[in-house]
């Protein structure tokens, strides 16, 4: 349980305020990965498997849908924080570190919007949607 534990005498407030904390911290750690992979100085399979996890953590459609009882949330709670734990491991530290510097400035701004981002990781998955539903077809007219 560790750190999502409720102590006696505090309070589910405290708890809620260090959830949302968290949550503010992965996602500042999310958007340093971003701006890490487009550094040059990350090595192109680093780069590569970075930009995988923060395109499918920044997605809104899951690996597992979420109304799945239990095995859902397992993408939300079990894939994507040991994937940014890979992808940290395989990016170097001064990288990272200014990435995470940037990450904070940006955000202190107000948040990053790329639209062209969005655009591209929503025509991806409506293709991916199209060729799975032609595959489907494909299988069931045999």
């Amino acid at each position: 349980m560790g750190q999502w534990k409720v102590r006696k005498g505090s309070s589910m407030n405290e708890f809620l305020e260090k959830w949302k904390r968290q949550v503010r911290e992965l996602k500042t750690e999310v958007y340093a990965l971003y701006l890490a992979y487009k550094d040059p100085r990350v090595p192109w399979y680093a780069r590569a498997f970075t930009a995988c996890i923060v395109g499918y953590a920044l997605s809104p459609i899951d690996l597992i849908p979420d109304f799945i009882p239990v095995i859902g949330y397992l993408d939300d709670l079990v894939l994507i924080p040991l994937g940014i734990k890979l992808a940290l491991s395989m990016i170097p530290e001064n990288v990272m570190n200014e990435s995470r510097e940037k990450a904070q400035e940006i955000i202190r701004q107000g948040k990053p919007v790329n639209r062209t981002a969005a655009i591209i990781f929503i025509l991806i998955w409506v293709c991916l949607v199209v060729l799975g539903f032609a595959y489907v077809l494909q299988v069931f007219q045999r």
